[in-house]
């Protein structure tokens, strides 16, 4: 069994996409959105899908999706179900829950993600997800754009998502590689680009480039102000 948790805040423009790629996939597998008091139309948006389940969380990507995998544990506590933590605005590869169904019984893999890929054609974005995919390869640390997916069981030992405003998928991976090493799967989901494209591609680089250095070699944590909300 999958269960997709999302975590949603105001994000009206991106999420009927992420729905609309995610419902086409086949296999077994549960929706759960969890949103972090939306001043837009998110809450309408899924509550018009019969197949979601909606759920309310103070704002926090930690905070959301560890109250939707609390309300999977309440509602089936199973060791290998696999609970996959996907991004507003990052669609999945067409085959990505056929993939997963398919390792479900390859006790080995415990977590994962996919590689990662933007939007549009922009060489510069082309190069950002290059960046993101030979970090990942080095680190083995899976972030949060790549749709993390991770055992049930295992999550719960680990304890959850640490709750803390910032780069909490960072944390969560350092974690989990003291109990195994994540797959890295090749399809690539696609994350659109509009929040780099606002803020600015050779600024949004500048950003990324400052978070691989933070999470290689341990420079400074960088603050909140760093992770402005781009809608």
């Amino acid at each position: 069994m999958i269960w997709v948790i999302i975590p949603t805040l105001n994000e009206e423009q991106a999420l009927p996409a992420t729905l609309q790629a995610l419902l086409r996939q086949s296999g077994d597998f549960t929706v759960v959105v969890v949103d972090g008091s939306s001043t837009d139309h998110t809450p309408h948006l899924v509550a018009n899908h019969p197949h979601i389940t909606l759920l309310t969380a103070p704002k926090g990507r930690a905070s959301q999706m560890n109250t939707g995998a609390n309300y999977v544990r309440e509602h089936r506590n199973s060791e290998n179900d696999w609970l996959l933590f996907l991004h507003a605005d990052t669609i999945l590869p067409p085959d990505a829950l056929t993939t997963l169904h398919q390792l479900e019984a390859q006790t080995t893999c415990q977590a994962g993600g996919f590689t990662h890929q933007f939007s549009g054609n922009d060489w510069r974005l082309g190069f950002i997800s290059w960046l993101d995919n030979f970090r990942c390869t080095r680190s083995h640390i899976i972030y949060g754009d790549q749709a993390l997916f991770v055992r049930q069981g295992l999550f719960e030992r680990i304890g959850q998502f640490p709750n803390q405003p910032i780069l909490e998928d960072v944390a969560f991976g350092n974690t989990l590689l003291n109990y195994t090493i994540p797959h890295l799967l090749p399809s690539p989901v696609i994350t659109d680009a509009r929040k780099f494209l606002r803020m600015g591609i050779w600024k949004s680089l500048t950003r990324v480039l400052l978070i691989i250095l933070h999470v290689e070699y341990g420079l400074p944590t960088l603050t909140p102000a760093f992770f402005q909300d781009i809608r």
